[in-house]
């Protein structure tokens, strides 16, 4: 008899270890596609879902940069409509709206620094 308990040890472990990666990788699945989904819904929700994520976790365990340049791809083409949004002013006064706009005059947006 050897040391290590024989093939019925070594089967038993090889089992017990398919087991364990089978569920990591389902758990890890899951993991990313909740991730995922959570990128594809508006930026408040997102945020509570990345809130209680711990720590650097999500940026460790999974393709992050890959995952948000998917979710956030968008479906606009060169000479699409810009869509409609609202933000507001720098005076917090009121909300402007993007097709307010339009409707009167060419708009440009510009996103970044000019400075």
């Amino acid at each position: 008899m050897s040391y290590y308990g024989g093939p019925q040890v070594i089967g038993t472990f090889k089992r017990i270890l398919l087991r364990t990666l089978t569920v990591a990788i389902i758990v890890w699945l899951a993991f990313v596609t909740v991730i995922f989904w959570s990128m594809r819904q508006p930026p408040e929700k997102f945020a509570r879902v990345m809130a209680r994520m711990p720590g650097p976790a999500v940026f460790l365990l999974a393709p992050f940069e890959t995952l948000w340049t998917h979710a956030r791809a968008g479906t606009l083409q060169a000479g699409d409509p810009a869509p409609d949004f609202a933000l507001m002013k720098l005076d917090k006064s009121e909300r402007i709206q993007l097709s307010s706009l339009t409707s009167h005059q060419p708009v440009v947006l510009i996103f970044g620094s000019y400075t």
